[in-house]
Formats: structure tokens, sequence, C-alpha cells
């Protein structure tokens, strides 16, 4: 089905919606942010950087990359952790037509001299900090350039028009349930993405964005990083998480965008020092890549900051959907954006349109699976109401199948048991150890709302909250075994559960 291609505009005030640009390339956004906002603040890193500031370093970096003999079409790995220097290197490899390959910092030796071989790297702009990782590469491809990326020069480069279906990036998928693999985004899909991070707040220019997600994970790329240069926000690269409640303070963000794992922390704080831990002039909060509790989408109402939720892939350029009334529509993950073609095939969504990848790179086989005449299978489970909003079933990968042949989805149950306000996380498992499946829920409390309502046996109480939500379930749905645990279960870098690595 086609999409309302103006549904968020009642969202946004009006004269800033019709700001909202439609860009081809990186070149073409850079370039006009550049020419709009040279005197404004675009990122800050141990100091403030403008955009003209920003636009000069990204010039030097430009031409160091072609002292080194990159070119358009070249594959140039950005191997470094959130930093002004990953920015830089990241503006200047896209817009001299090259491809920037986005290596996650927490990749191997190992690993970093396959991804060289896999994706034919001719140079990596790497950080100091990851410089002990290259050992294999120097020794097996040693053909491959290593630049620090914090070099500068006295020389620049000027940016080189992009057609719009170039590839401009690889990045890696987050592989929760599956081996991880790299999508290759092109200029059209990145800017699609990034114009998508503009739709569903009141005021979406000039923020003060905070950055505590990965830029190598395509959240923290597209809708931190991207949309923040469009709209001539600042954005603010907090190095360390552990750091963020003392570094906010002094920045005052209005706008963050985050995983609900890192808003719930937040908020656990926020209640016990009684006041905000985020800040004052937070107005909204971007939330996304796992499922939004509805209590958290309350309780930080009662801050005034909206939480809102959306839905997106690495292979859509981020985002797909974004819920603008979450109190209203309540456990969606949004209405589709603009751009974008969608149908549902046996319960599964089915994607085309602007914003979408082009494919797995070196990987024919996951490719033929992955598309059927043009349609993107997203593997996601799914409904859609009468008002096009899109609400998660599950995952088609993690269908748990009965020894009675019904079929299981536990992310369908898990969202039951999350209206609980006493749980923070659950996931739901199949259970063969006895000779009997079971289906077992394993339960994260939710420790501060058990503290503030002052239980003497949290568990009981909050075994007697599940038992009431099973009862309305299915009886093929119904949980057997409760576990509760009291760590965090295992999360990727971006703060997903990794849902098969818990037991």
């Amino acid at each position: 089905m086609s999409i309302n291609q103006n549904f968020f505009s009642s969202y946004t005030v009006a004269e800033e919606y019709e700001r909202i640009r439609k860009f081809t390339s990186v070149t073409e956004m850079w370039t006009w942010s550049v020419a709009q906002y040279a005197d404004l603040v675009a990122l800050v890193d141990g100091k403030n950087y403008t955009y003209a500031e920003v636009d000069k370093d990204v010039a030097a970096f430009r031409a160091i990359l072609v002292d080194n003999g990159v070119k358009a079409g070249d594959k140039v790995g950005v191997f470094c952790p959130n930093s002004y220097d990953f920015a830089k290197a990241f503006l200047a490899v896209t817009t001299l037509g090259a491809i920037a390959v986005l290596l996650p910092a927490h990749l191997d030796n190992m690993t970093v001299f396959g991804c060289s071989l896999k994706f034919g790297l001719s140079v990596i702009a790497y950080a100091d900090s990851l410089a002990d990782k290259f050992d294999i590469v120097k020794a097996k491809n040693p053909a491959v350039k290593l630049i620090d990326a914090a070099s500068t020069c006295d020389k620049s480069v000027p940016a080189v028009e992009v057609e719009t279906s170039a590839p401009c990036a690889y990045v890696f998928t987050g592989g929760t349930t599956g081996k991880s693999k790299a999508a290759q985004l092109s200029h059209r899909a990145l800017m699609t993405g990034m114009r998508n991070g503009f739709y569903g707040i009141e005021h979406t220019f000039h923020q003060r964005y905070f950055l505590v997600l990965p830029l190598t994970h395509v959240f923290g790329l597209v809708r931190n990083l991207l949309t923040s240069l469009a709209s001539g926000s600042s954005l603010y690269i907090c190095r360390n998480t552990k750091n963020m409640f003392r570094e906010i303070p002094a920045f005052r963000p209005t706008g963050m965008v985050m995983v609900p794992a890192l808003a719930e922390m937040a908020m656990n704080l926020s209640k016990q020092f009684g006041k905000n831990m985020l800040g004052d002039d937070l107005k909204f909060i971007i939330a996304g890549a796992a499922h939004v509790p509805q209590y958290l989408i309350e309780e930080y109402k009662k801050f005034d900051v909206a939480m809102l939720g959306g839905y997106g892939l690495t292979e859509s350029a981020c985002l797909v959907s974004g819920n603008p009334i979450p109190l209203v529509k309540k456990n969606s993950v949004g209405h589709f954006y603009p751009d974008l073609e969608y149908k549902v095939v046996d319960g599964e969504l089915w994607l085309k349109g602007d914003n979408m990848f082009d494919c797995y790179v070196g990987e024919p086989e996951e490719n033929a699976i992955a598309f059927e005449d043009g349609w993107f299978k997203t593997g996601d489970l799914v409904r859609v109401d009468e008002d096009n909003f899109l609400y998660i079933v599950g995952r088609k990968k993690e269908i748990i199948v009965l020894s009675t042949g019904e079929n299981i989805s536990p992310a369908e149950i898990e969202n039951k048991f999350y209206a609980i306000d006493t749980i923070q996380d659950c996931l739901v498992y199949e259970d063969n150890t006895d000779g009997k499946s079971l289906l077992v829920l394993e339960v994260l409390p939710r420790a501060v709302v058990v503290k503030a309502l002052g239980l003497t046996d949290p568990e009981a109480f909050i075994r007697e909250e599940i038992n009431k939500v099973n009862a309305t379930l299915p009886a093929f749905q119904r949980i057997s075994k409760i576990v509760f645990r009291y760590e965090d279960f295992k999360r990727s870098p971006a703060m997903k559960i990794l849902r098969n690595q818990q037991r």
C-alpha cells in the first residue's frame, strides 16, 4: 500500500514543516547546511565546532584521502568510536563519492582483517585508541593504507557531486538472532532516512541533541548525526555513557535519540533523585531498536517529555515509521513515513521505497532470500490498523513451533507482559530439558517500581500479575514457568537484547 505523504504535517509547526528539504546526496545536504548554518555550533566533542569549522576540517581530510589514492567508488573503512573524528571522516569519505564502510569499534583484529578483504578496503581511517587492531592487516593485507582520523593538512579538496543512487555506506546489521551482515545504503536511502527523522516532533530545527548511540549503528548515524546536521542543530558527542549524567547539565539537550534500555536507566535515576536526569530542557526522546514500554512513555510525560517510539531497520536506512501520539496509539510503532510502500504477506511486512538498501554486500544467498519481485521481506510479523499505524507482532526467525504444531511468537507474548509496570524486561522461550515442552517467561523486575510499592514479597506480587495476564492468553500461548533474574540481559553495543545468547 502507498502512504499518506503529508500525515506528519499536523505534528510539526507549519513554518518548520515547510522548511524540510529533500536532498539527493550527502554532498548536497552538507553543502546546503554549511551555507545556511556556517556560524552555528554543529558538533561538540571537547570543544565546539561550527558548521564552517567542520567543513574546513572535512575538506582537509578529503585532501588526505585523495593523497592516499582514494577516488569515487572506493571503499574506505571508518574505524572510530563516537568522536568528532568519526563525523569528519564519514563526511569526507561520502562527499568525495567514496563508500564509507562503518567498522564498529568493538571488532577484534581478525575481524578487521576479514573486513579489509571482504569489502576490498583501500584505506582505513582509524582512531588512535584502536591502533593496536591492525597487526593482522599489516601482515596479511599490507596494501590497505592506514590513516589516523585525527590527521589534518593545509590543503583542501572540494566536495564532489554524487549520483543519488550511488552507494554511500556499508552499515552492519545488528545480528541479534543470526549473523551480522553489511547493508549497502545509497545516498538516496540515507537522505530519505535522514528526512524521516524530521517528522513527528513539534519543533524540528535548531535542537540540541545528545549522542549516546554508536555512530556505526544506523539509528545513531541517521537519526542522530545526519538529521542533526541537516536541521541546523548541535550534536554533543558523549564518548562514554557512564559520564552522560555529568555532561548533560552543561549541554542541556532538547532532544535525545536512544534505546529504551538507556531511557529506563535514566528514569530509574530520575525517580531516585527526584528530578529529570536528562535535563529540564529536554522536550522529546526518539526511541527505537526495541519495544518501548508504555510505562516509560507515561513516566516521561510527567516530566513534560514526549517519548516517541518508532520502527526501523538497518536495511531501511533506520526509519520506517514513527508514533507522534503514543498515548493515543498505544503499543504502536507508528505511522509509515513518506516515499515508502508496504504490504503484509502472510503476516510479514514487505517494503519498497527510497529509504531501502540495495543489497547485503557479498551475500548472494542472503539477498536471494531477502528480496522477492523488488520487495524486501523484513522478517517482522506485523499488523496494521485502519489508520495505517503499525504494530510489531514478532520475528519470523524467532517463531517457536510447539509439539502440538502451534506457532508461537515470543515477542507477541512478551508485549502482553510488558504492560505490567513491575516488569522492566522479559523474554519468552521454550524449555525442553525435562522432555516436555514448556513456555518460560524470564523476567527482570523494575526495581524502582517494586521499591515505590513497598512490596514485602516482590516475586509473589509479580507472579500474581503475570498470572492475571496469562489467564487472558489462548491456552497454547500461556506461560508454564516463570524465572526471575536480577542482572540485565546480554545486549548488543546498540543495547538490543541478544535473544540467542541468554541461556
